[in-house]
């Protein structure tokens, strides 16, 4: 098997509604009596070919629609924890989208019961620990996520972070500075999607006014050379996911995707899924299609590896143990 596939890694970027492959859209719609506008498993998945981030999110946010009860959560949860165990992933920080459910309204106290029923033991049953990161939809502005940001107090026992994602460009970090500001002093890690779609100075703002840890995406950096360097200087994670930024059209092909440049600049990039079941490729496979692609030697995606550790979450003990692992 490939050594992309059995490394042990750290998943970093990845959002749970993305991982609901159609036989599941299609079994909770039946479960839950959502009527769907796609006639059969094959008709949903011929519809993955996407123009840009937002044509995607329109078939994304679709689907979600048979996600309904505490167990749909769970069940998705599980789906995706034993498909990352045989990708060799050993530890991950999921994102979800707390809007996307409440508009529809699934009460928040469902989505996360589901979510974290899941999580609680996922170390014992699949090996794999987690933290759980609740993201703001940017296209819905820093009023409703100031809103949202209320409506997870009664939650922040079983979150662990806060982040930005959805349409990025015209949505520019420096607008969510606020809530922001209030996740950062309650104690939660931050993160935020920015120079995917949108431009370098996205990034900047990522880092400078809401004071990311890490950046999502941040491919785009490769246009400032400047930005290069800071990100390089203070260890500024990219977590970046080269499967689906080629589906995305935000790069035109794999052998032509940036990451050997942010490598060159001395930038710490970690390698992830984002949307896999969409997006053609869980995150072992990222990193064999990406080996392949730019001819990368074992040493690379060793060290890939230790950098999703390094940039997680975890405490620094299991951190050191976990990169300890890798051969």
């Amino acid at each position: 098997m490939s050594l992309g596939l059995t490394l042990p890694k750290a998943e970093l970027h990845l959002h749970i509604e993305g991982t609901m492959e159609p036989e599941l859209v299609f079994s909770l719609a039946r479960r839950n009596g959502v009527a769907l506008p796609f006639e059969t498993v094959d008709d949903l998945r011929r519809r993955y070919v996407f123009d840009d981030l937002q044509s995607f999110l329109d078939l994304y946010y679709l689907a979600m629609a048979v996600l309904r009860t505490a167990q749909d959560f769970t069940d998705l949860t599980d789906a995706y924890l034993a498909k990352a165990r045989e990708q060799g992933v050993r530890h991950a920080e999921i994102f979800f989208d707390p809007q996307a459910h409440v508009s529809r309204g699934v009460p928040l106290s469902e989505v996360v019961s589901g979510l974290t029923e899941s999580l609680r033991n996922s170390k014992e049953r699949f090996g794999i620990s987690t933290r759980l990161i609740a993201c703001f939809l940017r296209d819905k502005g820093p009023q409703e996520a100031l809103e949202t940001w209320e409506t997870l107090q009664p939650h922040l026992e079983q979150i662990d972070g806060i982040g930005l994602d959805s349409a990025e460009v015209g949505h520019p970090p420096q607008l969510f500075e606020p809530v922001f500001t209030r996740a950062r002093d309650a104690g939660l890690h931050v993160v935020a999607h920015a120079g995917e779609e949108g431009p370098a100075d996205y990034v900047w703002q990522a880092i400078d006014v809401l004071g990311v840890e890490r950046v999502d995406h941040g491919i785009r950096s490769v246009e400032d050379g400047a930005l290069l360097k800071r990100l390089a200087d203070d260890r500024t994670p990219l977590t970046v996911c080269p499967l689906s930024n080629v589906r995305l059209r935000c790069v035109p092909e794999l052998s032509q995707h940036p990451l050997p440049r942010l490598l060159d600049a001395g930038v710490l990039v970690t390698i992830n899924s984002d949307d896999p079941s969409y997006f053609g490729g869980y995150v072992g496979e990222n990193f064999v299609a990406l080996q392949e692609a730019l001819d990368l030697d074992d040493s690379v995606l060793r060290q890939f590896a230790a950098d999703s550790f390094r940039a997680s979450f975890l405490p620094e003990e299991e951190r050191a143990a976990l990169i300890a692992e890798i051969k």
